[in-house]
């Protein structure tokens, strides 16, 4: 039977039909994949322990986390200066990306944002320093 041939109704019955197939494939893959990370994981302790070792101690260099700095680990924190619009206190600016209310700022006052010489001639003398 040729799909020239079909209804409306078959072709629309046809099409459910593989939408439920395709929706249990889906469900069968996801359920395989859960049953096979399970079982990698298991596999991955028994070598693991198999080698003498406790999974605590190895798991750390299998996704090693970003190393803090050096200050950070004796307890002292980074500081940053905090520059804030006159205009407005809501719009503050530490570091980073230029946002938006300093550009257009920068921009009105004849500075170019782009310019490190100016973003910082602009920081002296238009913005207050709360902290820093």
């Amino acid at each position: 039977m040729g799909i020239d041939t079909l209804s409306v109704g078959e072709i629309q019955q046809q099409l459910q039909e593989l939408d439920q197939s395709r929706a249990d494939l889906e469900q069968a893959l996801a359920q395989r994949r859960k049953q096979t990370k399970s079982e990698l994981v298991q596999e991955v302790r028994d070598l693991i322990q198999e080698r003498g070792f406790e999974v605590d101690e190895i798991a750390p260099f299998i996704n090693p986390r970003r190393k803090r700095s050096i200050s950070t680990k004796t307890g002292s924190q980074r500081k940053y200066t905090t520059y804030v619009d006159p205009d407005n206190s809501k719009n503050t600016y530490v570091r980073g990306v230029i946002p938006g209310w300093m550009k257009q700022k920068m921009q009105e006052q004849g500075y170019d944002p782009g310019s490190k010489e100016d973003r910082d001639t602009f920081k002296t003398n238009h913005l207050h320093v709360v902290n820093g």
